[in-house]
């Protein structure tokens, strides 16, 4: 009798963590990042513990993990719960108490393969609904292994900096984190590992996408062996990952940052102060105005890191796939244009310009390049789709130009 007290206690109080993660979803719009709007949340109501707002956000994100792309009126309260479940079952790889209290028959088959798991729910469920776009994927994408990234929660990686290699190798080992070592400079942990009070940020280590740092690798092979010493304009700086990682190649660059908005360019400041570069220049500009202001700029090398999608991090952020408005893509394409349009003329003749983003649309990626060849005659050097979902990372695209001495 007693045991079977307890098991209904525990039905009752993951049916609990149920309602409220369908009663969050409810609510939420997309209009924020769903990381910063769950911290709001559990702010505001206080009776959530440590280990329900853990269950909860995992019933969250397992339904953004296999929830199909919205389209029109929210579905019922009722609905959503149904979805959370099935996400739940779909994204576990192991026995999951939740499923063994709510769904028994789930249960015993939550550590079969993602495929197989899929079969099981037969027309209840189709992966491929998880993204519609199938025709509008850059070239070289396995359709079905790219749907079933969707399902994986990605790895938390982390590019070393020069000369403390070994020091952050040995923080982690003593305080019980495990991770794996992908190269001399780069290793991947659990993307829920705490490392904040570990490492120092920026100074030792800065944490960074294994294919973010793989751009580093193709900028160094296509360019460090020529005039690599010089100028570097990073135009769309952002959080300044690229930047910090083109100065740990060579200190020796000249960096100019410049992006629209002040407070990243604020935070961008005290990062280059806890990594040591001060060798810099800093403008605030919005070069799809028109007007970016920055006339007499030359730069021998010109990182342009666009705005874009963000597809190719959507395992990440799933949230972004399940609010994600077609339209979107040719906006970002059309805003990547104007970038470059502004740009390419203070690229120095033998310059070079690098292409980045993080999407997996061809619009966004092989279209690009063909505007820029068609447009500014550059000359296209190399150009490569680094694909995140067979190795638990993010998925980007990156194109590297040089300006001939007669170039437009």
């Amino acid at each position: 009798m007693q045991q079977s007290f307890v098991l209904s206690c525990s039905m009752t109080r993951y049916q609990s963590y149920l309602n409220s993660a369908a009663a969050i979803l409810s609510i939420y719009n997309g209009e924020e990042p769903f990381a910063a709007f769950l911290k709001k949340y559990f702010a505001q109501y206080k009776k959530f513990g440590s280990k329900d707002r853990k269950h909860i956000s995992q019933l969250c994100y397992c339904f953004f993990r296999t929830a199909m792309p919205r389209e029109g009126e929210k579905n019922s309260a009722l609905e959503i719960e149904g979805e959370i479940m099935r996400g739940l079952f779909l994204c576990s790889k192991e026995e999951n108490e939740i499923l063994k209290a709510l769904n028994p028959e789930w249960y015993e088959n939550a550590t079969l393969s993602i495929r197989e798991k899929i079969a099981l729910l037969g027309s209840q469920y189709s992966i491929s609904k998880l993204f519609p776009w199938e025709k509008e994927l850059s070239k070289g994408i396995d359709y079905e292994n790219f749907c079933e990234s969707f399902l994986i929660q990605p790895d938390l990686f982390i590019r070393l900096r020069s000369g403390h290699e070994q020091k952050v190798i040995e923080k982690l080992g003593k305080t019980g984190i495990n991770f794996k070592k992908i190269s001399d400079t780069c290793l991947a942990l659990d993307n829920a590992s705490k490392i904040d009070s570990i490492i120092e940020l920026d100074y030792e280590a800065v944490i960074q996408d294994y294919n973010s740092q793989q751009t580093g690798n193709i900028i160094q092979s296509e360019i460090a062996n020529n005039n690599f010493k010089n100028r570097v304009w990073d135009c769309c700086a952002g959080s300044g990952g690229k930047s910090l990682m083109l100065h740990d190649i060579n200190p020796t660059i000249q960096l100019i940052v410049t992006d629209k908005r002040e407070n990243i360019l604020a935070n961008l400041k005290k990062r280059f102060e806890k990594a040591g570069i001060r060798n810099y220049k800093m403008f605030l500009t919005d070069l799809a105005s028109g007007k970016p202001g920055i006339r007499n700029l030359k730069s021998e090398i010109i990182l342009a890191d666009v705005p874009c999608t963000g597809s190719g991090t959507w395992s990440r952020t799933p949230e972004q796939l399940y609010f994600f408005e077609p339209g979107k893509t040719d906006e970002y394409a059309n805003l990547q244009k104007k970038i470059i349009s502004s740009v390419i003329p203070h690229l120095q003749p033998e310059g070079y310009l690098i292409y980045i983003t993080c999407s997996v649309f061809k619009k966004e990626n092989e279209e690009a390049v063909a505007f820029i060849q068609d447009h500014y005659k550059l000359v296209l050097l190399r150009m490569e789709l680094l694909k995140g979902y067979e190795i638990k990372a993010d998925s980007m695209f990156i194109a590297i130009f040089k300006k001939p001495l007669q170039g437009k």
